[in-house]
């Protein structure tokens, strides 16, 4: 007797809402509650577009799975017709489908060769490129770094050269003036 459940309750809800918009089903309580909505369309019955959905769809399913159905049988049929002629002529096709397959593989291991070969020749030379096009930008700062440091010994040279002569020449006359007083 302790083992009854509670009794269930079943509420409608007066909205107009589709199952597949919202279906709500609630276990709430110590009972089950259960919650969905009905349809108050008019007279009950399913709407015109789904009565139109359901007849288009009918033969175009039917026709679909017919249409495997006989893929399926043709395959069957295929596989038992020409299985004796693979064993027959297993010993020349397993060796000629062995070879067609390593020339397929080896062709394409060739092409990925090949792209890796260009693909590294292009890298090549983007970075010889790119290193000598950086090479004479270098060489002008060399050029001008060597013309503003020449022009800079000349100028040093040509100031000593004018203060070596000054003291020449004040050596000269002072020598000059302690000649005249002896």
């Amino acid at each position: 007797m302790g083992d009854r459940s509670p009794p269930r309750q079943v509420q409608v809800h007066p909205q107009q809402r589709s199952y597949l918009q919202d279906p709500t089903w609630k276990i709430s309580g110590g009972g089950r509650h259960v919650d969905h909505h009905q349809h108050q369309g008019s007279g009950g019955g399913p709407s015109a577009s789904k009565i139109i959905a359901v007849v288009t769809l009918v033969p175009v399913g039917g026709t679909l799975l017919g249409l495997s159905g006989l893929t399926l049988a043709a395959t069957l049929f295929g596989l038992a017709v020409s299985t004796p002629v693979f064993l027959l002529f297993s010993p020349v096709i397993v060796p000629a489908a062995l070879a067609i397959c390593l020339a397929i593989a080896a062709f394409l291991t060739s092409g990925v060769f090949g792209l890796t070969a260009l693909s590294s020749l292009s890298w090549v030379y983007r970075y010889i490129r790119r290193a000598t096009g950086t090479v004479p930008e270098q060489m002008d700062m060399a050029k001008r770094k060597m013309q503003d440091m020449a022009g800079y010994v000349g100028q040093k040279t040509k100031e000593v050269g004018q203060e070596i002569q000054s003291r020449t020449q004040d050596q000269g006359r002072r020598s000059g003036t302690t000649e005249q007083r002896t």
